[in-house]
């Protein structure tokens, strides 16, 4: 029997424009942000699931982890439902890890504007 668990990690960032290098960068800079928070490797990656507002089309954001050699990760992209008074221009993940960190060690990201998101993991250790 394993140590490990599979583990979710949620994150999200908003971007100022429909522009494929902002969305781009922007995946990047989350993605980048919770491995770094979370002391992450790309093998304990079991699969990745992004979601973009409807006002982002330019790009899917899977091509940011493509371009960060996540070659063998699975990744999926969707669209968000249009929710009046929702956050704009917002890249959302689900990051599936395998880990031995308990669900209180994950540290979720929310980055940018999208802090809004989750005003209750303000101030937690970064």
């Amino acid at each position: 029997m394993s140590d490990q668990n599979v583990r979710g990690i949620r994150g999200a960032i908003d971007v100022p424009a429909n522009k494929s290098e902002e969305i781009l960068e922007a995946t990047r800079e989350l993605l980048q942000e919770i491995m770094r928070r979370n002391s992450l490797d790309k093998e304990q990656i079991a699969a990745v699931i992004f979601s973009m507002t409807a006002d982002l089309d330019a790009v899917f954001p899977a091509k940011a982890a493509r371009e960060l050699g996540w070659k063998y990760v699975p990744l999926f992209c969707t669209n968000e439902i249009n929710v009046p008074g929702s956050l704009p221009r917002c890249i959302r993940v689900l990051m599936l890890v395998n880990t031995k960190k308990t669900a209180q060690e994950i540290k979720h990201v929310y980055l940018r504007g999208a802090v809004v998101l989750r005003e209750d993991l303000l101030g937690e250790d970064e």
